[in-house]
């Protein structure tokens, strides 16, 4: 499952990114910078093309092609600032998926996208209407997995993941397509783990 499959990453770069409440004192942009490292470094395994990379706060910007010695250019280049608009960015790394789908594009396993974010969006009903929206265009469950991964002890982020995990399908949504992992479960599960439970749940 993991092979012939594309990665995206989306990397929240709000504000409060830069708060130092990780491990040994780092800030969230710290750690999510390490774990994008890992994270590209699995990935390239599985997708030697590398993976899309996102940073996005009031707006967003797309990097190709991201292999592992290009992500702390990335963490260089953008500091945390401004607000949370996740639907956007979402919105845009979804419809890249169907457009690459329709010209024969996309890999034969399809695709995960992975968000790293420490709060809550700026506009949550815009966020679960993207994601309902594009499970309606899947014609398969395993096609396209969206994984919420926390950084940080936001509980109002926590409460929305929450919702994002087990509550769409109920409102509309075809597949379950999100997966949230919060980084403390992450503290037990290598990035493989990881990868493979945001496909597979």
């Amino acid at each position: 499952m993991l092979q012939n499959r594309d990665y995206t990453l989306i990397i929240d770069k709000s504000g409060s990114m830069a708060t130092p409440d990780q491990k040994g004192g780092r800030s969230r942009w710290v750690a999510a910078h390490e774990s994008t490292f890992a994270l590209a470094k699995k990935c390239e395994e599985f997708d030697p093309d590398g993976i899309t990379v996102y940073v996005f706060s009031g707006r967003f910007q797309r990097y190709e092609n991201v292999t592992s010695n290009k992500v702390s250019q990335i963490f260089i280049e953008n500091e945390p600032n401004g607000t949370t608009a996740l639907a956007t960015v979402l919105q845009d790394a979804t419809d890249n998926y169907f457009q690459r789908k329709q010209v024969h594009q996309t890999k034969p396993n399809g695709e995960t996208i992975l968000v790293i974010t420490d709060g809550e969006p700026d506009d949550r009903k815009a966020v679960m209407k993207v994601i309902i929206e594009t499970s309606r265009k899947m014609d398969r469950d395993e096609e396209l997995g969206i994984s919420f991964i926390q950084v940080g002890n936001d509980p109002h982020a926590t409460r929305f993941l929450k919702v994002l995990d087990d509550e769409l399908q109920g409102t509309g949504a075809k597949f379950d397509i999100c997966d949230t992992i919060t980084m403390e479960d992450m503290e037990n599960l290598s990035l493989s783990e990881v990868l493979l439970n945001a496909i597979t749940d």
